[in-house]
């Protein structure tokens, strides 16, 4: 099976570990990835600010590269980029005006060919589940897994899983052999978007992940959002200090779970690029051999 890819900017830079995981897993599972020729960032957060149909143009610019490389389907591991490209193709199904506004700024016409998709939503639909686990060597052996959804499910454009309680992760987990923990800040905002301008409100808000996932008795969280990983990843040392607390929390990619279990390589799957080392974990649970 091929299908178009979309990394974005986060994985190819702060998040690479994200991107080395899913490509490794894919072609575990017989997935070849065909990223959009040329492509360019989504815009994140940052571009609205600043003008509002730039903002619309970058993922429209996207969708328009994929459209003439004949990617029918789009898979996008971030959210954000995610967001974006399911954003601006309804928008410009819906608005005759802005479509064409959209294609006077990037020289080209986009005519609606091309399905994006997020990365859960891609292995549940489109391998499913029962594939997934005929890729497996090994299981997560009952590790506890604190699925961390953050905003995925409520941002624009986005329409998988349920917004309040979502579920696709957790079936995910089950999958591979995890336990996936029912527990209360699944879909909470960790701040990352003030992480820079107000560091004491992402430190407030990740904490309180933190304490929540360590509460129910979490040996990790797992998430699928660039921001969010490095929040609770990185910020736990800062937390400590602040806080007087004491967490040592492995977050680590949904990817590298599925990973492990098909017994890919420690860096194949950049396990080697997190703060919160996670191997003595893994080693005590049996998931990675001595």
């Amino acid at each position: 099976m091929q299908v178009g890819y979309y990394p974005g900017c986060s994985l190819e830079s702060s998040a690479k570990e994200f991107d080395l995981s899913v490509r490794a897993i894919f072609k575990e599972l017989d997935v070849s990835l065909k990223e959009i020729p040329d492509w360019n960032c989504c815009g994140a957060s940052p571009a609205h600010y600043l003008n509002e149909e730039l903002a619309l143009a970058l993922p429209y610019r996207n969708l328009v590269n994929a459209e003439e490389a004949s990617l029918e389907q789009v898979v996008s591991p971030c959210p954000a980029c995610y967001s974006h490209l399911r954003h601006v193709h309804e928008l410009v199904g819906k608005d005759p005006g802005l479509a064409k506004r959209l294609q006077a700024l990037a020289g080209k016409g986009y005519e609606g060919k091309v399905r994006s998709k997020h990365f859960l939503d891609f292995i549940k639909e489109d391998i499913g589940l029962d594939q997934l686990k005929s890729s497996l060597k090994t299981s997560l052996k009952g590790l506890k897994v604190a699925s961390y959804y953050g905003c995925l499910t409520r941002l624009p454009g986005v329409d998988i899983d349920d917004r309040e309680n979502p579920v696709l992760m957790d079936e995910i987990v089950s999958a591979i052999g995890g336990d996936p923990l029912n527990w209360s800040h699944k879909t909470e905002c960790c701040g990352a978007s003030l992480s820079i301008t107000r560091t004491e409100i992402a430190l407030r808000l990740t904490r309180s992940i933190l304490e929540a996932a360590q509460e129910k008795g979490a040996d990790c969280i797992a998430v699928v959002c660039p921001l969010c990983q490095s929040n609770l990843d990185t910020r736990q040392g800062d937390i400590n200090k602040v806080y007087g607390t004491n967490y040592h929390l492995p977050t680590l990619y949904i990817s590298q779970l599925i990973g492990l279990t098909q017994k890919l390589g420690w860096e194949q799957l950049g396990l080697n690029r997190l703060i919160i080392n996670p191997k003595s974990l893994l080693l005590n649970k049996g998931i990675l051999e001595k």
